[in-house]
């Protein structure tokens, strides 16, 4: 495994040396399990207090099922702590109140229900409800307030996943996919929305896209079936071209998609 960057320095997303904040969220020896088979085998990561984490790898590598273990949204075992505090037992619902935020893939809106209760739903006892971000980022989610969800295109609906996950005063964000199957302008969008939300709170993004990535994260974790194998700098990664086809399987002199 490449060692992460000691503390001290790192790339930020322009290339620019930045000092490496420590870790909100720290995982060790992580491993997942959905119906008694593994999926997880082996991940180390730390998501920084700060910016965007992004965790990376070629399809079916273990990403998306590395955050539902995070969350305890699948069987796990290792070691995960939050500020210092231990979580690797709690079920996801303790996991959540303790302010670790959740988007995932396929944004699992309730579309039976409008926009608004979307949002009340997920408001969160005890926390702070940042209705003024949540509208400076998603003017258009106050103009539909009264509509259902499930008649939102896919675009509007990701602006609903992840209002939800920013409403309450989270520690972390997990954020899934995010961009997946969105046209280009909001790609775009999206990726203005990661930056402003990421200057609140830290976010560990898992995202095909090497362009937002580029754009977004500071850090990068590598995942190789299911096991972490690359940790540094992102775009000290992005810009090793051997590197990246080795670990992705894509040039990135192109900026595609994973």
């Amino acid at each position: 495994m490449t060692p992460a960057t000691a503390p001290g320095t790192g790339a930020g997303p322009a290339g620019a040396t930045t000092e490496v904040p420590a870790a909100v969220l720290s995982v060790r020896g992580l491993k997942g399990f959905v119906a008694e088979q593994q999926v997880v085998e082996h991940v180390d990561l730390d998501v920084a207090a700060t910016g965007v984490t992004a965790l990376l790898g070629r399809n079916g590598v273990g990403k998306t099922s590395t955050i539902k273990a995070i969350m305890g949204l699948i069987g796990r075992s290792g070691t995960i702590t939050l500020d210092g505090q231990d979580i690797a037992s709690l079920p996801t619902h303790k996991v959540a109140g303790l302010g670790v935020g959740y988007v995932p893939e396929d944004r699992e809106v309730f579309s039976g229900l409008t926009v608004s209760e979307n949002l009340r739903i997920a408001e969160r006892k005890g926390s702070e409800h940042r209705y003024d971000l949540v509208y400076e980022l998603f003017p258009e989610l106050r103009e539909r307030a009264s509509q259902a969800a499930g008649t939102l295109s896919g675009g509007q609906q990701q602006m609903v996943s992840l209002a939800r996950a920013l409403l309450n005063d989270n520690r972390v964000l997990l954020v899934d996919e995010p961009t997946k199957g969105l046209a280009p302008r909001l790609v775009q969008e999206v990726g203005r929305v990661l930056a402003r939300a990421a200057e609140v709170v830290p976010v560990l993004l898992v995202e095909q896209n090497l362009q937002v990535v580029r754009e977004l994260a500071h850090h990068a974790v590598v995942l190789t079936g299911g096991r972490s194998v690359h940790h540094g700098p992102a775009a000290e990664f992005l810009n090793d071209a051997e590197l990246t086809q080795r670990l992705l399987g894509v040039s990135t002199g192109s900026e595609g998609v994973i």
